[in-house]
């Protein structure tokens, strides 16, 4: 819990949200669908989770629908707290958690799916899933959310920009940094430049010196420095389908994230799971990592952590920066093949999840970016105190600028397969087996080749 919410007690939270729903009432609405009824006041939450139910429900029973999920303790927590609220309000239906897979011979009505697991959920030839616009509409339930961006992951929507899930996980890169470890190096962490890779390397050698042997690491390499920098910079990294970030910019950029690691500036861990848990640890001095990271860390005991912008390169070969950076992350969808009164109960859960009440919470406790104009405003008010303040800092760089062909997802770098070649490149250059050069010419060469 964070100090401003014990500060101010539940009770009075649900006055906080209430306020800033009303103000967002205001603003202009961007919604696919109609208007959505008013929401209700959250109720409780309650303590303890039911079972799956694996046979039919019986009569004036309400109907139990299955989800299934990938999301970490967490965030599981805040996902099981969302689901406990809409359980005691409903009367019709009953969602529980369940630990089953999309390949199940009867899988979950819904799934939350990210990475590896979610691109094979989509590569079969039969479409395993309802989309979610064609479930809302068939439901006769209002769909209300903002319209999808074009920096945004494209694996939940069709051609047309219309929802095939609900992406519920999304975040961006963004920079976190330890004030303690800041203010033992002599550096006042609100007014230290941190805007560009320059004013960041001047930070770290100041924490260098006064005794962090981590003043940086970086969670998921290839999605940072390579998809998120390069938007950040309206640089290409592709053209047309070949991948092109081999060019000045990258290598320049790569070969002085090579001369951090050799200077023991950087620091790259095993996973995303350990390079947070040194930062929380206070172990190393910044981190740049997802957004959503902001709701651990702000909980954490004796971390004093505050969130910055992504870095900006300053160069004659990103002329534009910064752009824009970019959203990914996991996605609510739907099992194709469910009854009639199923597709009804799972549509009236969804347009639960994106009530303005619930939205605000959803991106409080667990740190994903908004969906709905009351999420997007509750991270402009000051009446939350900090909880919010990953998302304002993630909102103000995926909408500096307006998207350009060069700024928007590219969906041939966002798929996992690419990733994990990209990382295994840059980890021969952070082994010094490989210059920025070569590992970026090799790892164009294994997109173009698909080896």
């Amino acid at each position: 819990m964070s100090t401003f919410t014990q500060r101010i007690g539940h009770r009075g939270l649900a006055c906080v949200i209430g306020a800033v729903i009303l103000a967002a009432s205001a603003m202009p609405a961007v919604a696919q669908g109609k208007k959505a009824p008013a929401a209700k006041a959250a109720a409780p939450a309650t303590k303890t989770a039911t079972p799956a139910a694996k046979a039919e429900q019986p009569a004036g029973q309400p109907l139990q629908i299955e989800l299934s999920h990938q999301l970490p303790p967490s965030r599981a927590k805040a996902l099981q707290e969302l689901i406990e609220r809409f359980n005691a309000e409903s009367k019709t239906s009953r969602v529980t958690l369940v630990d089953s897979s999309w390949q199940a011979a009867n899988p979950p009505h819904m799934m939350i799916l990210a990475g590896a697991d979610e691109e094979a959920f989509l590569s079969s030839s039969k479409p395993r899933y309802k989309p979610l616009f064609a479930l809302m509409k068939e439901s006769g339930v209002a769909l209300q959310t903002v319209k999808p961006a074009a920096m945004m992951t494209r694996k939940p929507l069709n051609a047309n920009g219309q929802l095939l899930a609900l992406p519920v996980g999304l975040s961006t890169p963004v920079l976190y940094f330890n004030r303690a470890a800041f203010k033992r190096a002599g550096l006042n962490a609100e007014t230290t430049p941190l805007a560009t890779w320059p004013d960041l390397q001047s930070a770290l050698g100041k924490l260098a010196a006064n005794g962090s042997r981590c003043p940086l690491t970086i969670v998921e390499p290839a999605r940072v420095l390579i998809e998120n920098v390069s938007a950040w910079d309206n640089v290409p990294v592709l053209k047309g389908k070949q991948p092109v970030f081999n060019g000045l910019f990258h290598v320049k950029y790569v070969s002085l994230m090579a001369s951090w690691y050799r200077a023991n500036l950087l620091k790259i861990f095993k996973d995303r799971a350990e390079a947070e848990e040194r930062f929380a640890k206070g172990e190393c001095a910044t981190l740049i990592g997802p957004s959503d990271s902001w709701a651990d860390f702000r909980q954490r005991n004796g971390l004093d952590a505050g969130v910055a912008r992504l870095p900006y390169v300053v160069d004659d070969t990103a002329p534009g920066a910064p752009q824009n950076t970019l959203a990914s992350g996991a996605s609510l969808w739907v099992a194709a093949g469910k009854k009639a009164a199923e597709n009804k109960a799972m549509a009236s859960f969804i347009h639960f999840w994106l009530q303005p009440q619930n939205q605000i919470i959803w991106q409080r406790d667990a740190g994903y970016l908004p969906l709905s104009r009351a999420g997007f405003f509750a991270s402009e008010t000051t009446l939350l105190g900090d909880s919010l303040e990953n998302i304002k800092v993630a909102i103000g760089q995926l909408t500096h600028k307006p998207a350009t062909a060069n700024s928007a997802v590219q969906t041939a770098l966002e798929r996992e397969s690419a990733r994990r070649i990209i990382d295994e490149e840059l980890n021969e250059v952070w082994a010094n087996r490989k210059s920025a050069k070569a590992a970026l010419d090799s790892a164009v060469m294994r997109l173009s080749t698909g080896k």
